[in-house]
Order: structure tokens, then sequence, then C-alpha cells
């Protein structure tokens, strides 16, 4: 039996591994083909001349380089294994994978792994552009997040931080685009989308007026020029993010009804209208369609025109750090929740303005006239599970009861849990629960076999990283020593394990899942002297065989998944699935009822296998 110190350990080993998971929102906008597309889009837009002079300057910037930069700017020629990078990928590996213009610019000129985070990128671009259904886009989308996580090792730990990706929410109808600024812009305001653009292209705009002012010497100003694209690469990332549905909606609330709400709207879309009052209906991340990256491209185009104007000395801002550094800038948008300071004086702001105009106008915060919200699968839960299930039992417990034989049965469990699908995408697998109940089974066999009896019963599920329960056993370990490392262990067991073996596969019927080792039942059964059980005994006629008490404890170990739907509220969620498994049933005491004096009957073990038509519903309770 399941010991309780046993039970207690593997409560708070789940509990730890739970709390990580909290964490582990991956809601970044769009996904890197995407941000790409619409860099490359932007250049396209800008006239001749513009084109030609940030062509320039990208081959000045690109001067000691030439091996991983690209001679493009905006290559469109890369296929999809690209050998370098171009300016475009810069800002799709800004905020998803580096935390800071100048953590990207090392990423990007010293990082051996980024060609591979490229190769990705463009192969999820190639996939989606033939996907036709909606399954054939999230099994996509999960090949390219379980290839980040392989190629990418910190993927995972970023997205434990992404406010900065999500527009701030408006307090009301009424505020105006300068007031909504101000309140955007100014320290006490939590890291956002607005801001982080504003913060980084404003310091681009001051590394290219010094360079205009021609206070870099001409060793120094491929460098110098390098820094300034930085900076403004990193800035339009958040610039593209503000255009994307999920992170104009799912800007409060729980992580879960984020989570959730950033999803919906995603795929959905939404209606919205910008500053400057032109409507339109958005989608976001890997929903991206021809209308929503011209529009977003604008801006973006609009955004490095104006670079190139105070790389011409066209404009001027007054930043107070008047230098020209020898790094972009380091604020760290995965670790810091405020700026530490007012970003721009007001005349620079009024230079951003015609930009930031461009965006769509937040949604309300929470009460009146807020947008509907969606509870992600993602939180503690209390449930109820109800199953049939068939099965064939390889013998009795008797030495001579060797026919095969089948069984059917129901049961009904309640369990409580945490759930943590769609912690990476719709593919991940985190659930977590531990069940108790019962179940009633009534054999098809001959009087011979194993007759109905009834059970307790218990069901623990885990996710694991490389070998059943090792998540359990670490994670109280980990939770108090490194967060980081429970954080990748518990997303790459969510998402499949270390050898993603066990990842979700999404069909036009269903889902399909591999989840050996993820989950046990475990019955526990006992024949009272009321209902003894007849085992047929050597040496005892079959007319008077021995009836003896039993109790015998059986395991099932689920090995197929097939789900064939899952419904979810605003925080309950029904599911139907089909599970097969397979196990065995192991007698552990038995004693003579009759006749008296008859010897105990030597007992099998049983070998079970079959399948299980389980009901599932939560009720999420945050």
């Amino acid at each position: 039996m399941l010991r309780p110190h046993l039970l207690i350990r593997s409560r708070n080993s789940i509990a730890a591994v739970c709390s990580i998971a909290l964490l582990l929102v991956h809601a970044f906008a769009w996904i890197f083909p995407e941000h790409r597309d619409i860099a490359v889009l932007a250049v396209r837009q800008l006239n001749p001349e513009q084109r030609a002079f940030l062509q320039q300057l990208w081959l000045e910037a690109r001067a000691g380089h030439e091996a991983r930069l690209c001679e493009n700017i905006a290559d469109t020629s890369q296929g999809t294994n690209p050998s370098c990078i171009d300016y475009a990928a810069w800002t799709a590996i800004a905020g998803d994978h580096s935390c800071s213009a100048r953590d990207m610019l090392d990423i990007v000129l010293d990082a051996p792994w980024i060609i591979g985070v490229a190769r990705v990128g463009a192969q999820l671009k190639a996939k989606l552009a033939v996907a036709k259904r909606r399954d054939q886009r999230i099994n996509a989308v999960r090949d390219s997040d379980l290839a980040l996580q392989r190629t990418d090792r910190e993927y995972v730990s970023r997205a434990s931080s992404n406010n900065a990706h999500f527009l701030l929410a408006r307090p009301n109808v009424t505020i105006e685009p300068l007031d909504y600024a101000r309140l955007a812009l100014n320290p006490p305001a939590e890291v956002n989308a607005t801001a982080t653009y504003v913060w980084y292209h404003l310091h681009a705009l001051q590394q290219a007026m010094n360079i205009s002012r021609k206070t870099v010497s001409r060793e120094m100003r491929g460098s110098a020029v390098r820094v300034a694209l930085a900076d403004e690469a990193f800035a339009l990332h958040f610039l593209q993010d503000s255009f994307a549905a999920g992170h104009v909606t799912g800007n409060w609330g729980s992580t879960a009804v984020r989570k959730g709400t950033h999803d919906y709207y995603s795929e959905h879309g939404v209606s919205l209208v910008t500053w400057n009052h032109h409507p339109f209906v958005a989608l976001g991340d890997a929903y991206m369609r021809p209308e929503d990256a011209e529009r977003t491209a604008v801006a973006v185009r609009d955004s490095l025109a104006q670079l190139l104007d105070a790389f011409g000395g066209k404009i001027e801002v007054n930043m107070t750090d008047q230098t020209t550094p020898a790094s972009p800038d380091g604020f760290d948008v995965c670790q810091e929740a405020h700026f530490p300071a007012a970003i721009g004086s007001r005349s620079d702001i009024e230079k951003v303005a015609p930009i930031v105009a461009q965006t769509p106008v937040p949604a309300l915060g929470p009460g009146y006239g807020e947008l509907p919200r969606f509870h992600s699968e993602l939180g503690p839960f209390l449930g109820l599970s109800t199953g049939l299930r068939a099965g064939v039992l390889t013998r009795g417990f008797g030495s001579t009861q060797t026919d095969v034989s089948t069984i059917g049965g129901i049961e009904a469990a309640v369990r409580v849990g945490f759930g943590m699908e769609g912690v990476l995408d719709e593919s991940s697998d985190g659930l977590v629960f531990l069940e108790v109940g019962a179940r009633e089974d009534k054999s098809a066999g001959s009087m011979f076999t194993v007759p109905g009896r009834g059970a307790i019963t218990t069901r623990l599920r885990a996710p694991f990283w490389l070998v059943p329960g090792d998540l359990l056993l670490a994670g109280p370990i980990l939770a108090l020593t490194s967060k980081g490392k429970l954080q990748k262990m518990a997303v790459q067991a969510a998402n499949g394990g270390l050898i993603p073996w066990q990842s979700g596969i999404a069909t036009r019927f269903g889902r399909f899942q591999f989840v050996l080792g993820r989950e046990v039942g475990v019955s526990i059964y006992r024949s009272g002297s009321d209902h003894g059980l007849v085992i047929p005994t050597p040496g005892v006629p079959p007319a008077s065989a021995t009836a003896v008490t039993l109790r015998s404890i059986q395991f099932d170990f689920p090995i197929f998944e097939y789900r064939l739907f899952r419904t979810f509220s605003v925080n309950q969620s029904s599911g139907l699935m089909i599970q097969s498994y397979l196990g065995f049933d192991e007698p552990i005491d038995s004693s003579v009822l009759r006749p008296t004096g008859a010897p105990n009957p030597r007992l099998h073990t049983i070998m079970t296998a079959g399948f299980r038509l389980v009901f599932d519903w939560r009720h999420y309770l945050k």
C-alpha cells in the first residue's frame, strides 16, 4: 500500500513544482518568423534613399562580423536553413531570446546557438505556410518550441517574466493619449511594451544623434552604429508586440487569466482602434495575417525612418546621458519590474508620439466595460472523474485458473491537482493530480475466474523529465537550491520530457499522447467472509473448492491516451478521453473460510490490460 509519508512527500514535491510552474507562462507576442517578417516589410516600405542609407549603416555595423551577419539588412533569400543573421532577425531575437539590447547584441555576435534559433524560426515559417488546419498549426508550434528549448537553453527562463511584452491596461475610457503616455512611461508603472519601446528607441536616437555630430572616431564609428542599431532593434520588438491581440487584451489578472485571455484573443481576434482613430481587427501569436503584418510594419517603418533622421542630423533628443556608449543599453526586461526614471522629456515624447499613436488603444483594466476574460488550464483545481473500463485478465488467482477472461467495470473519484497544460503551447501536458475514489468490477468469465468485486482506488499523475517520478523527487531540492533548473525541468517535463517522446500530437479528430510513466492507478480489493473468493485448489474437490478472504492490490499504468474533446469556460473544464493501460493484480493476504482445515491455496499474480473511457471535470480555484 502507499505509505502516508510517501504521499506527503509526493504532495510536497508537487507543490514545489506547481509553484514554479506559475512563473512559466509563455506569453511572448509574435513568434520568431512573424517578428522577422514584419521587419522585412518595414524595410521594404522605406523609400529608396532611406533603404540605401540603412543598408550603408548596416554594412558599417557589420564590419568585422561578416561571417555572422548577413550582407543584406533584410535577406529574403535565406530559405529554411539560414547561415547568417540579418538585421530583420534582430527584432525577433530581442525580448524573446535576450533580455536587453546589450544582451541581444552579445548573443547575435557571439552565441553559437543563435544560428540554430534562426533556422528553427525559418522552418516554423515554412510549416505554418502550408498548415491548413488548426491541429497542423498546433503541431508546428509544438515542434518549434521543443526545438527552441534544445537550442536556446535560457528560452524557458526568459518566459518567467513577460509583462514588458504587454500594453498597460487603461484605467478608464476617457483617458487622453498624453495622459496614458505619462501613466505608461513613469517609474511607478510596471514595465510595459509602450515604455520599453520608447526607452530603447530614445537611446537609439541619442546614439545616432551623437554619431551625426561626428563625436565618434572613424575607428569606433562601426561599433557605435552597431550599438544604435541594437537599441533600435530591441525597441522595435516591443513596438511590434503592441499590435498583437493577446498583448492588448491579456494585460491584467492572475497568471492563468492573463494567459487564457492572451491565447483566446490571439487565435480568435479582437476589434481594436488605434490612438489615431483607425479601427481594425487584430490577431496574435502564430495567427498573423498579411494585413496584421502590413499594419505593424508601417509603425516599424516610421520608427526606422526617425532613426535614420537622427543619423542624418535631422532630429535631436534630450536624454540625460550625452555620451556615446560603447555598448547598447542594458535595462533588463526579464528582471526589472519598473524603469529607474521617467522616460524622456516632453519634447522627446512629442517626437515619438506619431509612432506610438499608431498602436492600439489598450483594453480596459478590471471593472465595468472590461473585455471577457478567459482562464487557461493553469493553477490548482478540484475535480471529479468517472469512467468505464474493459479489460483482459491473463488468468485467475488460483494455480489452475489459467484461462484468459474479460472484465468490465465502472469507477468514480474526486481529484485535487494542478493544471499546467499549455505552459509553452497547446501540446503541453503538465497535469498533476492525486485522486481517491471507488470502482466496481463485473467479471465476464467463467466461475473459476475472478468474480465481480469492489475496490478503493487512488491515482497519481505527474510529468517527468527523464524517468518517472524524477520531478517529484527533485522538486523540493531544486526549489530551494536552483529555481532556474527546476523551471527548465518542469517545462521540459510538461512538453514531453528531455527526450520529447511524450508530446501531445494534435489531429482533426482529437489529441494523441504516449503517457507511460506519467500516471499510475492503484486499486485495493478486499473480499470478506460474507463474499469469499472461491479458488480451485489441488486436492480439494471442485464441488467444494476453497473459499478464502483475499486482499489484493492492482496497479495499472496508462500507455496511450486519445483525447476526444476538451472544453473550457471561465474557470471550469471538462473532457473525454480513451486510455489504454497495462498492469498487474498482486494478492497480498488471504485466509481460508471453508472447508475447515483446507490448505491455504497458492495464489498467483494476474497480468491485466485494457481500456478506460474517462470523463473528467475540473473547477479551477484561481
